[in-house]
């Protein structure tokens, strides 16, 4: 019974779309033009940018008085709010499991955020355990995350697939800790020299699909 160690935003869950969905209202809200939302996309970064930060540019490019404390929790309440579950994910993550494969999400990020998104969509009864960053005191890439989600699944590491989207944390990960991995392409080329994924695949139903049949 191999782990199967899954990334959690833009991999299991569209991080994207609900982030999008949340920054067109919330521009409508302030009066922003709507062609801003590309800006607020690059400040954002695939959620890689600090929430403070976050806030901050936004409270600094259109002048408000909102506490910045209260913008965080709209960025994080605010997403949350458009996450779903695809059901097509959700049968990917059943199938692998009765496969023998044993589904554990291992995410960078803020407990609270992260623990909400999978409770809240539902993802928690599709996979055995998830692991979480800030929680774990450690982070993607670092390979004691990995083992940390073997030991809290009480499973070898031995025989695991890596599946996400970022090249540095799921990919870079893999490859340290020795583990063969799937990149999530999201209409990029891969151009990292200095390690590379085993497959490529354009979404996580493909990407169960390839660590079953390989």
């Amino acid at each position: 019974m191999p782990l199967l160690l899954l990334a959690l935003d833009d991999t299991l869950l569209d991080r994207d779309g609900p982030f999008r969905a949340w920054g067109a209202r919330f521009l409508e809200n302030v009066g922003a033009p709507p062609a801003d939302l590309d800006w607020l996309v690059s400040v954002d970064a695939d959620g890689l940018t600090n929430r403070w930060d976050v806030a901050d540019a936004v409270r600094d490019r259109y002048g408000l008085r909102i506490p910045s404390i209260d913008l965080v929790e709209e960025l994080h309440d605010g997403v949350v709010e458009h996450m779903r579950l695809d059901p097509l994910v959700a049968c990917a993550l059943r199938i692998a499991a009765d496969a023998g494969w044993v589904p554990v999400v291992v995410t960078n990020g803020a407990a609270r955020q992260q623990d909400t998104k999978i409770r809240r969509t539902g993802l928690d009864r599709y996979v055995a355990d998830w692991v979480i960053s800030e929680e774990a005191g450690v982070s993607k890439p670092n390979p004691r995350i990995f083992a940390l989600a073997a030991q809290r699944a009480r499973m070898p590491l031995r025989g695991a697939w890596v599946v996400g989207d970022s090249p540095e944390a799921d990919i870079g990960g893999a490859t340290a800790v020795g583990l063969p991995s799937v990149w999530l392409h999201r209409g990029r080329r891969w151009s990292d020299p200095r390690f590379a994924p085993t497959r490529v695949e354009d979404g996580v139903i493909p990407a169960v699909a390839a660590v079953l049949a390989g």
